[in-house]
């Protein structure tokens, strides 16, 4: 788990006008910490520190410490709104974590072995990537950064599951705990002229269609 820790101000100026004014000032992001037994509060994040921590992908599925004005809450990111045209962020959403209960949290899927992967080195098959994140339940000291896929192994026809996933101790599946039925695909290795061949029919199905 990595570890992110930004700086916040409590937030006395509030709504629409207030956010405006402090984005453009352009040293803070507007935010709200939820969750739990404590009241939502309004805060401030420190922009430079915020903008560097959302570069790494890791951020995203962490345990995050904000310190605000000095008193820590441990916290997620549960969403991020961002300006329609410019490189901006408008507002951020945290929730609070207790350390004794578990959370949910889509985190990234990383595959690797490609360069070894015998259904595609020695079968000539290629990788179809079905699903780039998981969803998953554990305690926050449990929350991994991502989950990996290693498909050196795999061979050509083969496609992987939820359930073909070696998970870390403490940490399940949450499509999975509904029943086998949502056992559902992550990654599959398929023949290249299959996907050739499609393409060749889509084009021909094309040409009959202009000559008519």
């Amino acid at each position: 788990m990595s570890d992110f820790t930004l700086k916040a101000d409590v937030r006395n100026d509030l709504g629409k006008g207030a956010s405006r004014r402090l984005r453009r000032a352009n040293q803070q992001v507007p935010a709200v910490i939820y969750g739990g037994e404590t009241a939502p509060v309004s805060i401030a994040v420190e922009k430079t520190a915020f903008y560097k921590a959302i570069e790494d992908e890791s951020f995203f599925s962490s345990v995050i410490t904000l310190d605000v004005e000095g008193k820590q809450e441990q916290v997620v990111v549960r969403d991020l709104q961002r300006h329609p045209y410019k490189p901006l962020l408008t507002h951020a959403d945290f929730m609070r974590v207790d350390a004794t209960h578990e959370i949910t949290m889509n985190v990234p899927l990383h595959v690797v072995g490609e360069e070894k992967c015998v259904g595609i080195k020695d079968q000539g098959g290629e990788l179809h990537v079905l699903n780039n994140e998981v969803a998953i339940s554990c305690l926050p000291k449990d929350l991994p950064d991502y989950l990996e896929v290693d498909i050196s192994s795999v061979e050509l026809g083969t496609t992987l599951h939820l359930s073909d996933l070696k998970l870390p101790a403490g940490v399940s599946s949450v499509d999975l705990a509904h029943g086998e039925e949502h056992d559902n695909a992550i990654l599959n290795i398929t023949a290249i002229k299959d996907r050739v061949e499609e393409d060749e029919g889509e084009a021909g199905e094309g040409e009959e269609g202009s000559a008519e």
